[in-house]
Formats: C-alpha cells, sequence, structure tokens
C-alpha cells in the first residue's frame, strides 16, 4: 500500500493533468461497471460495457505506469510536460471513444459498418499509433540515458518497453485481419470477463501479457533490488532472464492463437 501511495502522490505532485485523466478513467470504469448492472444489452455474446471497463482500467493503470516512469528521466520539467501531456490527452480520446461506442451498442474496433464508425476506428487507430511512438522514444531514452533508478531496474524498464511494443505489434495483427479470433469469427465461448476464447485462437491474449509487462518486468526488478544482496552484474542478469522467460510465455501464446488453438479449451 505504501508503494501505491507514493505512486500515486509522485504522479499527482509531477504530472497532476496526466493524475486527473488517470482518475477520469477509473471513474468512466466505475460509469462502466453501473452500465453493466443496469444495461442487458449484449455485443457478441457479452454485455456491451464489459470491453470499456477493461480496457479504462487498463488505459488508467498504463498512464499511471508512464506518468510515475518519466519521473525517472534526467528530462527537463517542460519535455517531462509534453510527454506527459501527448500520452494523456491520447488515450483520453481513445477511451472516449470505445466508451461511446459501447453506449451505442456497437464494437468500436474493427468497425467499418458505415463511415461514422469507420471514422471513428480510423482515429483510433491513428491515435494509438501516437502511444507506440512515444514507446519507441522511452525504448531510445532509456538505452541513451541513465536513470536515476539502479541499474538492474533500469534494465527491467527498458525490457519492459520492447515488451510492450511487441503487444502493440501484436494489436496491429489484429487490425490487419480486423479480427482477435484465427479460425473464427469474432464472439463465441470464452473466459470469464476476459472473454478470450475457449473454441479458437485468440490474439488478444498475447497482446493482453504484452502490453502489461511495463509494470510486471520493472517491479520485478524492484522487487529482486529490495530483496536481494547479490552483485549489480548478478541482478542484472536475472532481471534479462526473467524478461527472456516472459516474453518466451507471449510468443508461445501468440504462435498457439495462430494456430488457431485457445489458450484454455473447455
Amino acid at each position: 500500500m505504501k508503494t501505491i501511495k507514493k505512486v500515486l502522490q509522485t504522479v499527482q505532485t509531477e504530472s497532476p493533468i496526466l493524475f486527473g485523466i488517470v482518475v477520469f478513467h477509473f471513474a468512466l470504469a466505475l460509469l462502466c461497471l453501473v452500465g453493466w448492472t443496469l444495461d442487458s444489452r449484449e455485443l457478441f455474446g457479452l454485455n456491451v460495457w464489459v470491453k470499456p471497463l477493461k480496457f479504462t482500467i487498463s488505459g488508467g493503470l498504463y498512464l499511471l505506469t508512464t506518468g510515475y516512469l518519466i519521473t525517472l528521466y534526467p528530462f527537463s520539467r517542460r519535455k517531462k510536460n509534453i510527454v506527459n501531456n501527448i500520452i494523456s490527452w491520447t488515450l483520453a480520446l481513445e477511451i472516449c471513444i470505445i466508451v461511446m461506442q459501447a453506449a451505442r451498442g456497437v464494437k468500436s474496433h474493427y468497425n467499418q459498418s458505415n463511415l461514422l464508425d469507420g471514422i471513428l476506428f480510423g482515429l483510433m487507430g491513428i491515435l494509438i499509433s501516437i502511444i507506440v511512438l512515444t514507446m519507441i522514444f522511452f525504448i531510445v531514452e532509456t538505452i541513451r540515458l541513465r536513470l536515476h533508478t539502479p541499474r538492474p531496474v533500469q534494465w527491467g524498464i527498458l525490457l519492459g518497453w520492447l515488451v510492450v511494443l511487441f503487444g502493440s505489434w501484436v494489436g496491429g495483427q489484429m487490425i490487419s485481419q480486423m479480427a482477435h479470433n484465427v479460425g473464427i469469427a469474432d464472439g463465441g465461448e470464452g473466459l470469464p470477463l476476459v472473454n478470450w476464447s475457449t473454441i479458437a485462437g485468440d490474439l488478444r491474449v498475447a497482446h493482453f501479457f504484452g502490453l502489461h509487462g511495463i509494470q510486471i518486468i520493472p517491479l520485478f526488478a524492484v522487487g529482486l533490488c529490495k530483496r536481494w544482496n547479490g552483485s549489480i552484474m548478478a541482478k542484472n542478469l536475472v532481471v534479462i532472464c526473467f524478461a527472456l522467460v516472459y516474453v518466451s510465455w507471449i510468443a508461445f501464446t501468440f504462435y498457439q492463437a495462430k494456430q488457431g488453438m485457445p489458450l484454455v479449451r473447455y
């Protein structure tokens, strides 16, 4: 709890606008929960509010993560503000489109059924492309600069950015085929809440684990540094090995999905 409180306080102090948009995401998540309980409409066999609920939580966590990580970079205040504003307003517009489409009872992704839906889907693609460019920016800067953090944690941050970039590439694969399932049309039986297909391949599995690598790998590095008194070199190697195992898991889920096999079949 102390760590979470520290992250929240740091982000709120360093970037009030970004923090406000984090709060906005979580407020929308509560709205989606209310919609889920009061609105019985379904899309592809799932309540229309489940998808925006997942995206509001995921987007809020991503913003909180980047808002904290950027404080570790030796950037000027102006540079931090520019990057934070780009990420914040881009994701804010993206989540507004997703929630609006849910309220209309139509899908937000891969939707080109009419002019409006096609424009919104195209706009979402542009917005996500901007976020991907910021990921590349962070990768370059993490390689180029010395961060205000132990070296093993910097390795964890770099590898986290590389993994999240791969997760975004998996998202691009879904856009290229205009669907997330492989072997069958989107929809059908799926795991609770996440709705990953249990009867066919689903690229959302690799996409999910890829996008959250930016939280999981750096947190592993931080925990390792706190609990182990090994040498810096040894810690670096352990962090790299953990990241390789993690990305191997993502690669496996991607391969499995492309073969038309579900993560869990029942």
